[in-house]
């Protein structure tokens, strides 16, 4: 008889009134209190969710087909699950949790399914987009701590879609072509940047496949507002995912993934005679100005913290902080 066997918990009263503390008992033949306190609420509220709707055997089996087919749809370019988390706002979520930001900082939103690590450096004044991509749009941003003390030398990699609504990794010739539609600019000593990009537009997320069919099912519609990725990066400050949306979008207040915050939407303006000599542009182009503001690792750290033990307030006796501020069972239960 194989050791886990002997020694395991013997399981000898099963019922639907049993099986989940069954469950339970014997996921927990660990000492990682983090991963048994993570699969203790996994199969409790699952369980629970099965009780609550009377969950039958054929909705569990289309449940499990659509996993099936998310997972089928997945590749090095495109990975459906993340859209699942997206659309479900769970990314949004997720991030909120494992990034909150003090009122004075940059909100973050969702990284989306389009980002790569490929994208090239740019000179300041540079631009991500190859030609005839969209409405020329030239992007001058600030980057700085809560109190306005400017960040030099940081990665502000960006990304967005084309004039066709369309992502570099959604075109077929894209590893001939390479990068397209997205770079890394570093900020200057007094955290300030330039870039030119283009206008971003509408667009829908990819709908072909399983998550595409639910949300048809749902009657919601596929379609993101306008918008442009950034992820913010020095070392010492807490990752800046984020993106910036465009007031009066149509989608503006349906987004399809749930990324849009009011204090992430823009007004684009025209870029003037002044500006468009000196980055060899026209006066009718777009000009957009922000300013981001990013918090050091620890004081990200220790809003987390915060934040996690008002939660676990709320918590049995027995759940504890561990020494990355995260919930888990006591080792001493």
């Amino acid at each position: 008889m194989p050791e886990a066997v002997r020694k395991g918990p013997k399981i000898t009263d099963m019922t639907d009134e049993t099986i989940t503390e069954n469950t339970i008992l014997v996921n927990s033949q660990h000492d990682d209190m983090r991963l048994m306190f993570l699969l203790q609420k996994a199969v409790q509220h699952l369980h629970d969710f099965a009780r609550e709707t009377r969950l039958t055997t054929d909705e569990w089996m289309a449940a499990i087909m659509f996993f099936t087919e998310v997972g089928k749809m997945c590749s090095d370019i495109r990975q459906e699950f993340i859209l699942l988390s997206d659309t479900m706002g769970l990314s949004v979520l997720v991030d909120g949790i494992s990034h909150p930001k003090p009122a004075n900082a940059t909100s973050g939103t969702l990284l989306g399914p389009f980002h790569t690590h490929d994208a090239e450096v740019k000179e300041q004044g540079g631009s991500i987009c190859s030609d005839g991509k969209g409405e020329p749009l030239l992007i001058e941003g600030l980057l700085t701590d809560p109190e306005g003390n400017p960040l030099a030398d940081a990665d502000i990699d960006l990304w967005h879609c084309d004039a066709n609504g369309l992502y570099d990794t959604q075109y077929s010739d894209r590893d001939a072509n390479g990068p397209d539609m997205r770079g890394i600019v570093k900020t200057n000593a007094d955290g300030s940047f330039i870039i030119k990009c283009t206008r971003p537009v509408p667009y829908a997320i990819p709908h072909d496949g399983p998550v595409g069919k639910l949300l048809q099912k749902l009657n919601r519609h596929p379609f993101r507002p306008a918008h442009v990725h950034f992820m913010i990066s020095k070392p010492g400050y807490d990752q800046l995912i984020t993106a910036l949306y465009e007031k009066g979008d149509p989608y503006e207040t349906s987004d399809a993934v749930f990324g849009v915050k009011t204090p992430l939407i823009y007004t684009l303006d025209k870029l003037g005679e002044e500006r468009a000599k000196k980055y060899g542009m026209n006066a009718d182009d777009w000009y957009l100005k922000w300013h981001f503001k990013i918090v050091t690792e620890e004081q990200s750290v220790k809003l987390v913290q915060e934040k996690n033990k008002a939660a676990l307030r709320k918590s049995a006796a027995n759940v504890v902080l561990n020494d990355q501020g995260l919930p888990e069972f006591s080792p001493l239960d």
